[in-house]
């Protein structure tokens, strides 16, 4: 039996309304607008407000992409939730989104590769889907970050913004969809990028402890490791699919900083309108960036059936990973 073609068949995006500045910035930590730019391409980014959570952001995505799918709730078999900031250890974020969406039918669960998530996550959904056992997939990239930030860190707390972004995998026509995908991990490089007290290696002598949980992170090492591990991943991916680097359309990284990405296109020989950037809207929005900036193609009328775009992340872990997308969503 020959392997069913499947892809993206809806797509939808949720934020939160409040929006923090990097002028605002400038009366909280020792930082100016002009450096923020010149050192990532963020202006602003979205910041949860207290009594919102990130299972409210999921759960609105995931409703606007089924709704683009134009199917029903209860179509949807399985829901994964990419995050890094989950709202809680257990339960599982997805079961909080299953539940406020009431997606009765589905199964849910976590995927935790960081900023990579959504790539790991598109592979996950391809496989599952290409078993025969499921029909639609819910995935959705999902980040609370700046719950996770040190806003007494001018390194890091200019970086991240929340938000959610989700598409639903399903069934599409034949030639279209995931074509294939790169992943890799090096767990060696763990240090350079990590929260801290998060888990089960909490340590603490008595109650009352303060318990640092905010993001650490090694700046100049994750640079040098995105720029090379991008196109790496990106040679790796086209030639096991057998598609030239001249026949891709767009290339969607993981938004972490313009820097990066640009260092990236040069490194790939393409030019930078190739790739696409939106972090200065939205900041670094982990496993939600690549999703959101899909669903900003979208909505800009940027994507056709049948172009062939390329999806990138990288993060934490470390992990990166790649996938190669046939777009097959019509509006």
């Amino acid at each position: 039996m020959s392997k069913k073609s499947v892809g993206i068949t809806g797509i939808g995006a949720s934020l939160p309304k409040k929006i923090v500045t990097n002028k605002d910035l400038e009366s909280v930590v020792d930082t100016t607008d002009e450096w923020i730019r010149k050192r990532t391409g963020i202006e602003e980014r979205r910041v949860l407000e207290v009594g919102q959570n990130l299972s409210d952001l999921g759960a609105q995505a995931g409703k606007d992409a089924i709704s683009s799918a134009n199917i029903s709730v209860d179509e949807i078999d399985m829901i994964i939730v990419a995050t890094g900031s989950p709202e809680l250890i257990w339960p599982s974020t997805a079961c909080l989104v299953q539940q406020k969406m009431g997606a009765n039918s589905a199964a849910a669960f976590d995927l935790q590769a960081a900023c990579t998530g959504f790539t790991y996550g598109i592979d996950i959904a391809c496989q599952l889907l290409s078993s025969g056992g499921y029909k639609n997939i819910l995935l959705i990239g999902a980040e609370a970050m700046t719950r996770y930030v040190d806003w007494s860190d001018r390194s890091t707390c200019v970086l991240f913004g929340d938000g959610a972004a989700a598409v639903v995998i399903g069934e599409v026509e034949e030639g279209l969809g995931i074509i294939s995908s790169d992943l890799g991990a090096d767990g060696n490089g763990s240090d350079l990028l990590e929260i801290p007290n998060s888990g089960s290696a909490i340590t603490h002598d008595k109650l009352g402890d303060v318990i640092d949980q905010t993001i650490k992170m090694n700046g100049a090492d994750v640079f040098k490791f995105a720029v090379r591990v991008i196109p790496a991943t990106i040679e790796s991916l086209l030639n096991k699919s057998g598609v030239m680097l001249e026949d891709i359309s767009l290339i969607v990284p993981h938004q972490a900083n313009k820097r990066i990405t640009y260092s990236a296109a040069e490194k790939l020989g393409i030019s930078k309108e190739v790739m696409v950037s939106n972090i200065s809207k939205y900041g670094n929005t982990g496993a939600a960036s690549i999703p959101l900036a899909l669903f900003g193609l979208e909505n800009e009328g940027r994507l056709e059936k049948g172009d062939l775009i390329i999806t990138v992340g990288f993060g934490a872990g470390l992990t990166w990973g790649s996938n190669l997308i046939k777009w097959s969503k019509t509006s």
